[in-house]
């Protein structure tokens, strides 16, 4: 599979960004799946819900199933943060894995960065990022050379993608 990422400050838009990249590329015949990463705790169920009370019973792994979805919850309690390779390996084989954060990793990856935010490029620090999706592509100097996408077109960056990750 191939592994892509979107790294960028908060408030720049690589949530918005990824839920309009996904379905450009699926209209153009990829699968795609994607990873994010949440830097807190976090639950998918609530309390008072079975699996929920599955889990808080010391239950490893919780699988929830219906007809339309199901989900496998896997408790970490004391392993720790499992690293992106090994999340990726119990994934379904896709052509496409988007991941949005583990900004550390060493995948290659595409930054968001909006000037509002008032931050600098994170691209000069980090040499997997492979293009700059920006609100402001006509006033923006790369490091590198970097490849500079309009963050508000969703095609011209999947079409990006699509050329960067041989798909």
């Amino acid at each position: 599979m191939k592994v892509l990422g979107l790294r960028g400050w908060s408030g720049s838009g690589k949530t918005t960004l990824l839920v309009r990249l996904v379905p450009e590329l699926v209209a153009r015949g990829i699968k795609v799946s994607t990873v994010k990463h949440a830097h807190h705790h976090f639950d998918l169920d609530r309390p008072g819900k079975d699996s929920f009370r599955h889990r808080e019973a010391g239950a490893t792994e919780v699988m929830i199933s219906s007809s339309s979805r199901w989900a496998l919850m896997h408790e970490a309690r004391s392993e720790g943060e499992v690293p992106l390779p090994a999340l990726l390996a119990r994934m379904s084989p896709v052509d496409l894995v988007l991941v949005e954060g583990y900004k550390t990793e060493p995948h290659d990856k595409i930054e968001v960065w909006r000037a509002a935010t008032g931050q600098k490029l994170l691209a000069t620090e980090d040499a997997h990022v492979v293009a700059i999706a920006t609100d402001r592509p006509d006033e923006l100097s790369t490091p590198r050379g970097l490849p500079v996408l309009p963050l508000d077109d969703a095609a011209a960056v999947a079409s990006f993608v699509m050329r960067h990750c041989g798909l």
